[in-house]
């Protein structure tokens, strides 16, 4: 068998919460043993759709509920999945709003956690125009806010 008969797809879902001042919900997890800065969202199930998939993260992650799902950007070009051998990475991105009223904590400060263990996580308000796509962990959430900066510079 080939390499590529034995390739998988990595699909995930991620938000872009973009709130009336202009900013971005970023999270900041401790997954893996590893510190990252991402989009809020996660992975696809077998038999979800996308935008359910969003919803239901959302729902898991902070107990919260979204509207105003519009898409803004599917990858389209090859990304290895970084912590998967053999996965090739897909990234759907929705624009999106919290419904209010929002039912959890926002920090003012990144990893805003007491100890770093495998599922920490805070989230938190970035304004776009001092958003930098390097302070983002993965190369297509980097991509993405260079997108979201253009489109709100524009």
């Amino acid at each position: 068998m080939n390499q590529q008969a034995n390739a998988k797809f990595n699909i995930r879902v991620y938000g872009l919460f973009v709130n009336e001042d202009d900013e971005v919900l970023l999270t900041d997890e401790f997954q893996l043993n590893t510190k990252m800065t991402k989009f809020p969202g996660g992975g696809l199930q077998f038999g979800e759709g996308t935008i359910d998939c969003l919803k239901r993260e959302m729902q898991e992650e902070c107990d919260q509920k979204i509207e105003q799902i519009v898409h803004f950007y599917t990858t389209d070009f090859y990304q290895k999945a970084c912590y998967f051998e053999n996965q090739q990475l897909i990234s759907i991105y929705y624009k999106a709003k919290l419904k209010p009223p929002v039912n959890f904590k926002i920090s003012t400060k990144a990893f805003d956690f007491t100890e770093l263990k495998n599922g920490s996580q805070s989230f938190r308000w970035v304004k776009i125009k001092e958003l930098k796509a390097d302070e983002l962990s993965f190369p297509i959430d980097k991509h993405v806010a260079n997108l979201l900066i253009q489109q709100t510079e524009e």
